[in-house]
């Protein structure tokens, strides 16, 4: 097997804890990258992230071996394999539902598209902000979702709308021909099986801190 051309094991047999250290490892190659550096090792990049280089190690091996006897792992190559596992070796149309202050903040980020992911298209409730552009995305009303991801191809879907609202906007994602979910508003949704949904809440990632925080004397 070689070392860019990763095996696809089920998803459902690899931990997602595993796959959130993919994306870590993505990111810590990407900066060894613009320092200079063309080879790394488990090692190094367990040490970089505060993990085990055994754990490193493990991980990739899900996918196959990418290591070199005498070099470890050359960056380029890993970066190449770890892309085309999370399917960001290719670029992937994204809808955002709610232009309010996150939609806005969403619109500017400029990681998602290092990193493959394009906003192509937005969506909201206020008239004023209907028929209008941010940062160079039109902004669309919710009524016109289905035509907008069905002539824009749009696979996956941000929702930054108020907690009350997510769940219809989501089943309206669905409705269009959305695969995959995130949801930024602080509530558990209901999809059909076969959608792809993750919930990123804010509030319940500063509870994870101040947990820690709160207890590391104990």
């Amino acid at each position: 097997m070689s070392p860019t051309n990763p095996s696809r094991p089920n998803p459902a047999t690899v931990p997602a804890a595993v796959v959130n250290r993919l994306s870590m490892y993505l990111r810590e190659l990407q900066h060894l990258v613009s320092d200079g550096q063309e080879t790394t090792s488990s090692s190094e990049l367990g040490s970089r992230l505060g993990i085990t280089d055994a754990q490193v190690r493990k991980d990739l091996a899900y996918f196959g071996q990418f290591g070199h006897p005498g070099v470890g792992y050359r960056v380029g190559e890993l970066i190449k394999a770890i892309r085309k596992i999370l399917g960001t070796d290719r670029q992937w149309q994204v809808a955002l539902v709610g232009v309010g202050n996150l939609g806005r903040a969403l619109l500017g980020y400029r990681g998602f598209s290092r990193q493959g992911f394009s906003i192509v298209a937005a969506f909201d409730a206020d008239p004023a902000k209907i028929g209008t552009q941010l940062k160079g995305v039109q902004i669309f009303a919710i009524d016109h979702l289905n035509e907008v991801v069905a002539d824009k191809e749009i696979q996956l879907g941000l929702i930054a709308v108020q907690a009350a609202s997510a769940q219809k906007v989501a089943d309206l994602l669905v409705a269009a021909g959305v695969e995959g979910i995130v949801n930024f508003a602080p509530v558990t949704l209901s999809v059909p099986p076969g959608i792809c949904k993750v919930g990123v809440d804010l509030a319940w990632e500063l509870e994870q801190v101040t947990f820690a925080v709160a207890n590391k004397n104990r």
